[in-house]
């Protein structure tokens, strides 16, 4: 099955954008996933392929008209299963939990907001999912699109050489990862952690551990009070 993801948005030229290289470019050429940029454009019918009109109650900025997105939404997913989401700094931050749903179902329709927002109409009729990637504003959905792509696409089978890699990593555990080291064994003065190069696997598995578990008490203790995923 091919991950099929779809993107409305102002911007088409913005994608595949850093997708279109490294492994997620080769799993593209090889048709393990596939990215149709839509232009929410085309589905205004004006003159003037109106997309955005003054906030109701008045403000500073635009909205973008519920029409004009319901209209493309329907043009892309009517009688798709695939999820809708909607990039947004208020929606329910995206996990990695959340990333791995994502990989292992059909594929996506994005929404890359732009202005001040997208009518609270639309939102509702068409089930959109609101997602954010952190706590901060970006000049449109676009940015945010790419990273929601870049962590699904990168999990999809046969897409990284080591499929362990997916596994070992922040998050997956409920911990942040831990500290990893290569040759040479002494780089300015600083040694490779002796357990490393020690040939005990109890031992070294112990060590991150119990590194992985220092790094997220210093940084991401929050992370801490959360279930440990097995």
């Amino acid at each position: 099955m091919t991950f099929r993801a779809t993107v409305l948005t102002l911007y088409p030229e913005m994608f595949p954008g850093h997708l279109g290289a490294s492994l997620s470019g080769k799993a593209l050429e090889r048709g393990q996933w596939s990215i149709e940029p839509v232009q929410i454009r085309d589905f205004a019918e004006d003159k003037h392929r109106t997309v955005d009109d003054t906030p109701a109650g008045g403000g500073a900025g635009m909205v973008l008209k519920p029409d004009v997105l319901a209209r493309a939404i329907d043009h892309v997913s009517e009688g798709d299963d695939r999820p809708r989401l909607l990039m947004s700094p208020r929606g329910r931050p995206l996990t990695q939990e959340r990333v791995r749903e994502l990989a292992a179902g059909p594929g996506v329709v994005i929404v890359c907001g732009r202005f001040e927002g997208v009518d609270q109409r639309v939102i509702d009729a068409r089930g959109l999912e609101e997602v954010s990637i952190g706590d901060y504003i970006l000049s449109g959905g676009e940015p945010a699109a790419l990273t929601l792509l870049d962590a699904v696409v990168r999990i999809l089978p046969g897409v990284m050489g080591n499929e362990l890699s997916g596994v070992h990593e922040s998050f997956e555990g409920g911990l942040l990862e831990h500290p990893h080291y290569t040759r040479p064994q002494i780089f300015e003065g600083r040694e490779i952690p002796p357990v490393l190069t020690s040939g005990n696997h109890g031992a070294i598995a112990k060590w991150r551990e119990a590194e992985a578990r220092r790094l997220t008490a210093e940084r991401r203790p929050d992370l801490l009070d959360q279930p440990v995923k097995k």
